[in-house]
């Protein structure tokens, strides 16, 4: 048997405001006055006291971006294209500033600036040739894990899937508690919820081995004193829950719900952590006590999902939902093994869809 060798994060920081040293970390990269780094910023901070925070020189790019929709490959490249025109060389460095969305766009934008074609190409898994630009990871809201995994999860023209590969994995992260403060609560439960299915996803699949347990288990712990017993240090343990979230897929793999939410998002638009929460309260017989606890969590925190959302659907619609989601090889066979094409029929997936 060979083993995966996985690359992980190289370089982090981690604590209140650790933001600062952001300046020092790009210093190391500038080698001459000619080079620039990008910024892609969350356009939420734009006009806000982060935004005065950013250690831009004059000549470096600040890229405000869009996350009311999740990132699409058309987007990647648009945005591509502008930091292309910028300058007649490419930055030394691409800094991602925000939630997941946000991260793996700069994720994507530092792939693409190496990689010749559009990116809806190398959606899959080690489809990137060539090594990425620099790229630093900042999250501002935690749960999606983009700051530790080696996924950008992107829409295309016609599948959601990330462009999976090690040259994706950040260069260094800064993880900072103090920038989550004021996320609305609605954001920050649905976010959080990401992680949270995560660990249920990996610790209850096939893949499962002590690598991926110790960090899954570590995280659900940190997810449930956050959750469900409103920790003074809530910020600094969702954050830490988050990465090691991303690290147990490193040597896993998600799952029932991340399968699910990939078609439902890819139709009907709903962004990831809301999708994985609508989807996770359908699936009592995948992860019964995860669903049990998940609940638990929407209760002490009045959340209420959206319900009836695929009773007016179209056929059409409902296959393009059940094309996505079955195409997901690696997260079925997470949840069935080497046979899961036995198990994931377009009536199992369909049946599923309509309770939500």
């Amino acid at each position: 048997m060979k083993f995966r060798n996985f690359k992980t994060v190289p370089r982090m920081i981690f604590g209140r405001g650790s933001f600062d040293q952001l300046d020092e970390v790009l210093a190391e990269q500038r080698q001459t006055d000619k080079d620039f780094v990008v910024f892609a910023v969350d356009s939420v901070h734009k006009g806000k006291p982060l935004e005065g925070r950013i250690p831009a020189l004059p000549h470096d790019m600040i890229l405000w971006v869009d996350v009311t929709d999740e990132p699409k490959t058309t987007y990647v490249d648009a945005l591509t294209e502008k930091v292309q025109a910028f300058a007649d060389q490419n930055p030394v460095s691409v800094v991602g500033l925000g939630g997941g969305s946000t991260l793996d766009l700069a994720k994507a934008i530092s792939l693409m600036l190496t990689n010749p074609g559009g990116s809806a190409s190398y959606q899959g898994w080690d489809l990137i040739k060539n090594p990425s630009v620099h790229h630093v990871g900042i999250p501002t809201i935690s749960g999606t894990g983009a700051e530790a995994s080696r996924t950008t999860v992107l829409t295309g023209p016609d599948k959601k899937l990330g462009m999976n590969s090690d040259y994706t994995v950040f260069d260094q992260i800064i993880m900072d508690p103090d920038l989550v403060k004021g996320v609305p609560t609605d954001q920050w439960f649905y976010t959080g919820m990401d992680c949270y299915i995560h660990g249920i996803e990996a610790l209850n699949g096939t893949y499962i081995n002590e690598f991926a347990r110790a960090f899954g288990e570590k995280s659900l712990d940190l997810c449930r004193e956050v959750y469900l017993g409103d920790h003074p240090d809530a910020d600094e343990k969702l954050m830490m829950a988050s990465y090691m979230g991303g690290q147990s897929i490193a040597y896993s793999q998600v799952g029932a719900c991340h399968a699910l939410s990939y078609g439902l998002s890819y139709v009907m638009g709903y962004h990831h952590g809301i999708g994985n929460c609508i989807v996770m309260d359908v699936l009592d017989d995948f992860y019964p006590e995860g669903v049990r606890e998940f609940r638990e969590m929407m209760k002490k925190h009045n959340i209420t999902l959206p319900k009836g959302i695929t009773k007016d659907l179209s056929e059409d619609d409902m296959q393009k939902m059940i094309r996505v989601s079955s195409g997901l090889a690696p997260l079925w066979e997470n949840v069935y093994g080497k046979d899961w094409q036995t198990h994931v029929t377009p009536e199992l997936l369909r049946s599923l869809f309509n309770k939500m």
